[in-house]
């Protein structure tokens, strides 16, 4: 049997890497050990764009306002399968019985949906103003 050895080539080094990169290749590739102090560089930098980051950056992440009518309504069953809204006299200013079903429609369906008003009534303080109407609509 022959066998003919051959001569092994020599390896080369790997270059010498730069210590500033590698320590930038650990920060990156998240490759430090609980407790060292690269680690906890780490996370005290994360901890600072969590916190710090509101204060520069705008999200614009505010709620938007909805309310199309800033009232107090006040909503409740009648136990006959209508609801009872009752409505502040100042959210209606109309007098006459079709503005003020319009102005009471206005109110109620962005609450409730479409629904149809069965019949209303004023309510009214001791000196006799109205200070609210009650409502019954159902469901269309």
């Amino acid at each position: 049997m022959h066998t003919e050895l051959k001569a092994a080539e020599p390896e080369t080094p790997p270059a010498p890497e730069n210590p500033v990169w590698g320590t930038i290749k650990g920060f990156i590739f998240w490759s430090y050990e609980r407790g060292t102090v690269q680690y906890d560089i780490m996370v005290t930098l994360i901890l600072i764009f969590v916190f710090f980051s509101p204060l520069v950056i705008s999200f614009n992440d505010r709620p938007v306002a909805r309310n199309p009518n800033a009232t107090g309504v006040v909503v409740y069953p009648d136990g006959n399968g209508e609801f009872i809204y009752q409505v502040e006299a100042r959210a209606v200013a109309e007098k006459d019985d079709s503005a003020l079903r319009a102005s009471l429609l206005r109110v109620i369906e962005p609450i409730s949906g479409s629904v149809h008003i069965s019949h209303y009534e004023a309510v009214t303080d001791g000196k006799g103003h109205v200070t609210a109407y009650k409502v019954w609509v159902q469901r269309e």
